[in-house]
């Protein structure tokens, strides 16, 4: 859905961020998407990590 968008609708949505939200809070409001974004992604890699660590764990046993 959001490859659809192309260069003018990202100009559109980032005019309107700026008329909505002002220059002062857009840093603001960038830096927190950011932090959550990386927050999301460490938690998808530690919860995959943890799936594949139990999934070698089963596959050991099962060959004992």
């Amino acid at each position: 859905m959001l490859s659809n968008i192309g260069v003018p609708g990202l100009i559109l949505i980032l005019v309107l961020a700026l008329i909505i939200f002002g220059p002062k809070k857009l840093p603001e409001i960038g830096r927190a998407m950011g932090q959550t974004l990386r927050e999301f992604k460490k938690s998808t890699r530690e919860l995959t990590s943890d799936v594949m660590d139990d999934l070698e764990e089963e596959k050991k046993k099962a060959a004992k």
